[in-house]
């Protein structure tokens, strides 16, 4: 029986939890040292305090409800770290696994079932679904070593999906033949139809509600408190419609996907509440369940437990097996298949209480199948973990060995003026920055005023920075100088702290001889070569759609032209949204060599555009969730023209309600000095502009906007839209 009659000798509420607290802290800290999946450690101490041991603890309805919420949590990160451009090519071999780890399971266990062991068509058929059924035990230690996105866990997260999901009708089926005396298809075919109709609600309403709720509420920690109610929404109408929460939970974890990048602050709070938590509760629950003297108390029980451990295991090994030889995997991808889906937890658990429950499970295999939940787990566990890290180590050597894959050692610089935009910066750059790159993020707020309100800003920006950075678990360095001006500020950081690449915000325009860029950002492009980025959102970066790059001709000759396609190709893969390049025929080629030599798993597409006067053309095809990037050039550059000079007018009058990024790639050379530290507004004293010059470009500008607005015009009526 899985009941306990005798009182637990713990009651207290507080004391509970401090008990559960200190197993979910200690575990870790023995087990690694024993070279020991945790995950063993977590199962083994719930065996151990649960009723049938010391009885220190009853599994009553804490354990009930973080147990199912720990099991749906785990189905949801799956569904959420998941790679969705990997998950789509790998679809195919996704669902052929997961036919694979259903039916040879499903035959073998039914054979054995009812011709060895004897057991009538449904008690055998009911094996068969916990046979066929995987939980993903062992996720977290794949997760942990960054191997979520490899094909083999890809296959086997999907191939898991499928199998549970089959499990579950065909446990359906044997309940329907139990209840009613016969199998009606009709019952069958409405429950499909079920499924179809929530699938497409999910679908449909989560990700335009999600959009808007993010859009209107930046806080992460009520967009954490969304994020889980949608989920457990998802769990509870599967549950209505007569599926598994997991399986909705798993549904929505693939569709709120895109909003939660993987280095957003967003994604780090979610995963630790998850993985801290009600994950190590499942696992401490499921070790709970775990009679040990009622098992060893029969030779039935104990032959019945081998039989259905020994079925478990193998007919998960064999699917492995097959798919590695049909797709020509390594050993270690179908250790990495094998280790993940061989457990044996929550579907069991479901199915062997319900075959209990109307009579054709019987206290053996009731028994039996909690030993079979304790071995399987622990095999998943130890095979996961092995084959996990040698993976590792595998992809470490070939990044090594893969000189292109190789990163900059340079440093991103973000300049933060006030509290309110250092944090939309410093999420950026995060989303910007390359995972495997060793460079450092330095955050400076830079005054020329000595005041104690200048100083209280300064700080809380940084604070600020540092916060945001902490929340992704990443380090920033926050610096702050007091300097003649902010510009003077940034490039003697710039020089110090061996920067590659400096990350700003958009000045806001207050005056009517202003410029788009600002005085500041001017003298910055004249006084650095360093790569500059100047960013305006209107919306939450993890909101957009697509990334529209409006890149200039021969920017492929340019020093820093590898480094800002890697930086928007990371970008496009953080947020899960296709990327679209405007840009001739020739650049095209570099750009797809850089994302295919870099391994970019991005969705990436082309247009055709001769002249820099055709990106007026995209102001009508750009929307308002839309990303627009314009790629420009210094003077001394190679990619640069005349018409680029044009380029902050377009923008003001075409691209005023768009989300930008302005990228000034990097030229490799040395920091210039500011023609004066006195007055930024400056221009430089070697870039002397005559008046007759000016009146000339002056009229040049007017007949190039007259002429780009007669183009507009004609070319709307052919142009394909993006």
């Amino acid at each position: 029986m899985i009941l306990a009659a005798a009182t637990a000798l713990v009651t207290d509420p507080v004391l509970i939890f401090f008990i559960v607290l200190g197993i979910i802290l200690l575990t870790p800290l023995i087990f690694n040292r024993l070279n020991i999946p945790h995950i063993i450690g977590l199962i083994l101490a719930g065996v151990i305090i649960g009723p049938y041991c010391t009885n220190l603890l009853a599994r009553d309805m804490s354990f009930e409800i973080f147990g199912q919420v720990g099991i749906i949590y785990l189905m949801f990160l799956a569904g959420l770290e998941i790679d969705m451009y990997n998950m789509k090519k790998n679809l195919n071999r996704g669902l052929v696994y997961g036919l694979y780890t259903f039916f040879i399971p499903l035959l073998v266990g039914f054979l054995v079932g009812y011709y060895l062991m004897g057991l009538k068509t449904s008690t055998a058929l009911l094996l068969c679904s916990m046979y066929s059924a995987q939980t993903l035990v062992a996720y977290p230690i794949v997760s942990r070593l960054g191997l979520t996105k490899v094909p083999s866990v890809i296959i086997t997260i999907t191939g898991t999906i499928i199998t549970v999901f089959l499990a579950l009708l065909l446990l359906a089926g044997v309940v329907e033949v139990e209840a009613e005396g016969g199998f009606f298809i009709n019952s069958m075919l409405v429950t499909l139809a079920k499924f179809a109709v929530y699938a497409a609600v999910v679908v449909y309403v989560y990700p335009r509600l999600t959009r808007w709720f993010i859009k209107k509420n930046s806080d992460h920690s009520i967009q954490v408190l969304y994020i889980l109610a949608m989920v457990f929404l998802a769990g509870y109408m599967a549950r209505m419609i007569g599926l598994e929460p997991v399986l909705g939970a798993f549904f929505a974890g693939i569709v709120l996907n895109r909003y939660v990048p993987a280095m957003s602050p967003l994604m780090n709070r979610i995963e630790f509440l998850g993985n801290t938590l009600f994950i190590p509760y499942f696992l401490i629950g499921v070790g709970m369940l775990i009679n040990i003297p009622e098992v060893f108390a029969s030779w039935t029980t104990l032959a019945i437990a081998g039989i259905m451990i020994g079925l478990g295991l193998l007919t998960k090994w064999i699917p492995a097996l097959i798919v590695q030889k049909l797709y020509k995997f390594k050993r270690v991808d179908r250790q990495i298949i094998f280790g993940l889906s061989s457990a044996s937890a929550a579907a069991a658990i479901a199915a062997v209480m319900i075959g209990y429950n109307i009579g054709i499970a019987d206290d053996h295999i009731l028994n039996g199948t909690v030993l079979m939940i304790l071995i399987t787990c622990i095999v998943s566990s130890l095979v996961t973990s092995r084959a996990a890290k040698k993976m590792k180590l595998q992809i470490a050597a070939q990044t090594v060995a893969d000189t292109a894959v190789s990163v900059s050692a340079g440093n991103i610089l973000i300049p933060v003026a006030n509290p309110i935009t250092s944090k939309s910066l410093v999420e950026l750059a995060l989303l910007l920055r390359d995972p495997l790159s060793t460079s450092k993020l330095y955050a400076v707020h830079v005054r020329s005023d000595n005041s104690a309100s200048a100083r209280a800003i300064g700080r809380n920006s940084l604070d600020v920075a540092e916060q945001t950075a902490a929340v992704a678990d990443m380090q920033l360095t926050s610096l702050e100088r007091y300097d003649m001006n902010i510009v003077t500020g940034v490039l003697n950081t710039v020089v110090e702290r061996d920067i590659s690449q400096i990350i700003i915000g958009l000045h806001r325009k207050v005056t009517v001889i202003d410029s788009f860029f600002g005085s500041k950002v001017e003298q910055m492009l004249k006084s650095t070569n360093r790569q500059l980025v100047i960013s305006r959102f209107f919306i939450p970066v993890n909101t957009v759609t697509r990334i529209i790059v409006a890149v200039p001709p021969k920017a492929e000759y340019e020093a820093g032209f590898t480094a800002w396609v890697k930086m928007l190709a990371n970008l496009s893969s953080q947020l899960g949204c296709r990327i679209i390049f405007c840009c001739t025929d020739e650049t095209k080629r570099f750009i797809r060599g850089v994302i295919f030599r870099n391994g970019y798993r991005i969705r990436s597409e082309y247009r055709s555009v001769d002249e820099n006067a055709d990106f007026v053309m995209l102001a009508d095809k750009i929307l308002v969730d839309d990303l627009f990037v314009v790629v420009t050039a210094r003077h001394t550059s190679v990619s640069y023209s005349a018409d680029m000079d044009t380029i902050p007018g377009f923008l003001q009058k075409y691209f005023s309600q768009n989300n930008l990024l302005v990228i000034y790639p990097d030229q490799y050379g040395d920091v210039i000095e500011p023609t004066t530290f006195v007055d930024p507004l400056a221009s430089d004293i070697n870039d002397v502009v005559s008046p007759l010059w000016l009146r000339l470009r002056a009229w040049a500008r007017r007949i190039i906007d007259l002429k780009n607005r007669l183009t507009r015009k004609r070319k709307n009526r052919t142009e394909v839209d993006i």
